[in-house]
């Protein structure tokens, strides 16, 4: 399978609590739900299509909890997300047992939890994803294991905020295989990661040039 991280983004890179003022409020964050006034058919459309792909989840504990308090009661028939996570496996990285209040789950316990993803990429399947978790996101994506990251970025700057990308992390490029604008202005990317590229410019032959 392969891994992809699926997450709202702000501007300014911000991940967190895209959906509501006490979604997410971890180390003091007070400015969730920048990106609903923004959320529009196309964002919908989009999401819709990631969940077409996914053949298990990989949630950190939080966003899990948070899932499993409302997804199993969605038993709306048409709603692909409710049932493509009420039905798929979830693998959840979390220091204790995630207990019994969603199916088809199985808890990533402690110690290096990176390689039990690796054996999880190793098994048959579309996509492992994850959804939300910008912490577990962050981690995976600093130890390379990404390979689809599936970004809505909504025009809006938030300020402070759990970011996937952060300053330490490491250098890279990505080739866009996707790009689409909603109505609303929110961008659609996919991304699939490459080698970190750089290249300056120059002047050759009397006209502006770069050279890699």
């Amino acid at each position: 399978m392969r891994l992809s991280v699926n997450l709202f983004m702000s501007l300014d890179g911000v991940c967190q609590g895209p959906g509501g003022p006490d979604e997410d409020t971890r180390g003091g964050f007070d400015r969730g739900g920048w990106l609903l006034p923004h959320f529009d058919d196309g964002c919908g459309a989009a999401v819709g299509e990631w969940f077409e792909r996914a053949t298990a989840l990989l949630l950190g504990r939080y966003t899990y909890d948070a899932f499993a308090g409302h997804w199993p009661h969605v038993t709306d028939p048409g709603d692909q997300v409710a049932a493509t996570l009420n039905g798929s496996h979830k693998y959840v990285v979390s220091s204790s047992p995630a207990g019994d209040a969603w199916a088809d789950t199985t808890t990533v316990l402690g110690g290096d939890f990176l390689d039990r993803v690796r054996a999880l990429k190793a098994q048959d399947g579309d996509e492992l994803q994850v959804h939300g978790s910008v912490r577990l996101a962050r981690t995976l994506h600093e130890a390379g294991l990404v390979d689809v990251y599936r970004l809505l970025v909504a025009p809006a700057v938030v300020g402070a905020g759990a970011r996937l990308f952060g300053a330490d992390g490491p250098a890279g490029s990505f080739v866009v295989s996707r790009g689409a604008v909603t109505s609303s202005g929110v961008t659609s990317l996919v991304l699939e990661p490459r080698d970190f590229v750089i290249a300056t410019a120059t002047v050759e032959d009397g006209r502006d040039s770069v050279r890699d």
